[in-house]
């Protein structure tokens, strides 16, 4: 395997992520992170559960991922960062995993969105700014999104753990300098 130049490593960081870009994706780390605890430990959601308690905080907290994903995605498309110099494959493979870790961040937090109105519930950005209600309460349909929101959820976890060792190869394996382009 072939070592990188200096000037070509030095090239490599500088075409990361800049500090925006680098914030809004370890805000959304550690608010997925928050979920999935919360997830894990808050009590099972039956008709007639009330919005308290932890369940409030993964409302509370799913309210702030969506925003803060939007707010990602909208940098991400106007601040796009310099290529990484992988391989065409690794190029690709990264693509199609960052997509769909996109679309997870999107999808999920929407069902779990849509379960919440079908029961009534308020989910509020911050307690304060109240988001719409985006399915009829008593909706069937909302209330299977519950449900469809928990298998998405192992999904988008596995699409993290790909993503994660995906940056461990280039770090351990490769070691280039991919994974640093979005460390602080």
């Amino acid at each position: 395997m072939r070592m990188q130049s200096v000037d070509t490593r030095s090239h490599l960081y500088a075409t990361g992520y800049d500090g925006v870009a680098k914030f809004l994706h370890w805000l959304v780390v550690v608010l997925i992170t928050a979920q999935f605890i919360i997830g894990w430990t808050m009590p099972d959601i039956h008709k007639g559960t009330r919005p308290e308690g932890l369940i409030a905080w993964h409302l509370g907290v799913g309210a702030t991922l969506v925003a803060a994903v939007i707010l990602r995605i909208v940098w991400r498309l106007t601040h796009r960062p310099g290529p990484a110099p992988v391989s065409p494959l690794l190029r690709t493979v990264s693509h199609v995993t960052h997509g769909l870790l996109y679309l997870a961040l999107v999808i999920v937090p929407v069902l779990g969105w849509a379960n919440a109105s079908s029961r009534g519930w308020s989910v509020k950005l911050a307690g304060l700014l109240p988001y719409p209600s985006i399915s009829p309460v008593g909706s069937s349909v909302g209330h299977e999104m519950g449900d469809i929101h928990g298998y998405l959820a192992w999904a988008l976890l596995a699409l993290i753990g790909l993503h994660v060792a995906g940056a461990l190869y280039h770090r351990f394996v490769l070691k280039d300098l991919v994974l640093q382009r979005m460390l602080p």
